[in-house]
């Protein structure tokens, strides 16, 4: 009988290896391939560099993105995350491993023999136990996969966040310079239209014009002056949201060498098909997609028969034995599935599912980062024809107020002619530092969508 009872554990697990569910493959829609090249054809003469923030040639702003690699607080969260993920890998890891236990149970008891005495006797059983489920079908390796993958995925999105809180550190320190550099210019502007108004004064009390050019004056000096404060508040906050992300208390930020000292740095050259290599989200996202790939293998692996062996070797010691007695075991089992009321299809299906819907996410991710570098290169473009635009009517303008500020002392123009022609100037003085600053931002967003410079 041994022997027909041998082969039919044999052949169990293979019939019932042929009922578990096949595989679907991925869905075709969720496949993507990368573009030759990208839309917004810009010169590229740059080359991509981890530390891609000294590119800008502000000493103050690379210190400052370094504190915030350092100290952010995002950042020190997703580095747990990594090592709570790399634990649970190691608890998936030793599935694939035999479990070694020993114990020694121990008691003295006293009871009553068939005579009616009473003894008293000390037993202790030490035990050494070995158990180990045979990997048959792959349940224990799939699932150990599954935790190696979600790791790299929690690394990949640390990744991801140091990415996002470098360039946030350097968005925010430009958006400060450009903050100063407004300040400055409404002082600028300050100071000349005050020195307008002392003349006004001067000529009113003096009887060459009327209170109506005086009252015009000191309107358009308090226009200015109220403007200075809002502005300084503005520093401020920024400064502050600059010292969280360097995780630190709200305090004032250094400045470097000035907004107009900032340098525009090349356009990397990337290919699109290098860029899914680069990006920390597309790493994170392909790592996800292999972890539901091995937990969909585990799922199926739950129709499959678990094969587990176990051994044990020890000795019975008691004060009524004159010596020792060993004891032993070897044994194994196979437990397979019958009947489970539809729960392991379930299972599979929904892991399928989740499959599925991780490839898509994939896709969405890619497809995402491609827009993402072409809206930041039509932007550098675009603003950069913007700018000449720009200047080009800065020059006009500021012709025109030459003219009108000789008419005014020549009397033949109200100064309401000389004072649009100031506010016209100063507007477009001010949306030339808010371009810049748009311009110089739109870089910074580019070398985050390209990667930041992470090595292919």
């Amino acid at each position: 009988m041994a022997r027909p009872l041998s082969l039919a554990a044999l052949i169990l697990p293979l019939l019932l290896a042929a009922c578990a569910p096949a595989i679907a493959p991925r869905p075709e829609a969720s496949l993507v391939a990368p573009p030759a090249g990208w839309r917004t054809a810009l010169p590229e003469s740059g080359a991509m560099d981890r530390q891609w923030w000294t590119r800008f040639a502000d000493p103050a702003l690379t210190a400052l993105v370094k504190q915030a690699r350092a100290n952010n607080s995002d950042i020190a969260i997703a580095a747990a995350r990594v090592a709570e993920a790399r634990a649970q890998e190691r608890v998936a890891r030793s599935l694939l491993l035999p479990t070694l236990s020993v114990g020694g149970p121990a008691a003295e008891q006293r009871s009553l023999n068939a005579f009616g005495v009473a003894t008293t006797s000390t037993v202790a059983q030490p035990a050494f136990q070995a158990a180990y489920e045979v990997d048959l079908f792959g349940r224990n390796a799939a699932q150990t996969e599954a935790a190696r993958a979600n790791a790299a995925a929690t690394a990949a999105a640390r990744e991801t966040v140091t990415l996002s809180v470098s360039a946030a550190t350097a968005s925010g320190y430009i958006g400060l310079l450009a903050l100063d550099a407004r300040r400055d210019l409404l002082r600028q502007t300050l100071a000349s239209r005050g020195e307008a108004l002392r003349i006004a004064r001067d000529r009113a009390e003096a009887g060459y014009t009327s209170q109506l050019e005086l009252r015009q004056a000191e309107a358009e000096y308090h226009a200015t002056e109220q403007q200075v404060p809002a502005i300084e508040a503005a520093i401020a906050r920024q400064e502050n949201a600059l010292s969280l992300l360097a995780g630190d208390t709200p305090h004032a930020i250094a400045r470097g060498a000035g907004f107009d000292a900032l340098t525009a740095p090349a356009v990397p050259a990337v290919l699109p098909s290098e860029l899914v290599r680069r990006r920390p989200d597309i790493a994170q996202a392909e790592y996800a997609l292999a972890a539901t790939d091995a937990n969909l293998r585990a799922a199926r692996a739950q129709f499959l028969p678990q094969v587990r062996l176990s051994a044990s070797a020890g000795a019975a010691i008691s004060s009524a034995l004159s010596d020792p007695v060993g004891i032993w075991s070897i044994g194994g089992s196979i437990l397979a599935p019958l009947f489970q009321g539809g729960r392991l299809q379930g299972q599979f299906d929904a892991a399928t599912a989740q499959r599925d819907q991780a490839a898509f996410a994939y896709r969405k991710t890619v497809l995402t980062v491609f827009r993402e570098v072409e809206d930041q290169l039509a932007v550098i473009d675009r603003l950069g024809a913007q700018e000449q635009a720009l200047l080009a009517q800065r020059s006009a303008v500021a012709d025109a107020l030459r003219h009108a500020t000789n008419r005014y002392r020549a009397g033949y123009s109200s100064y309401l002619e000389q004072i649009d022609a100031q506010r016209a100037l100063l507007s477009v003085d001010l949306a030339l530092i808010q371009l810049r600053a748009d311009r110089l931002t739109a870089y910074v967003a580019l070398y985050q969508a390209l990667g930041g410079g992470a090595a292919a």
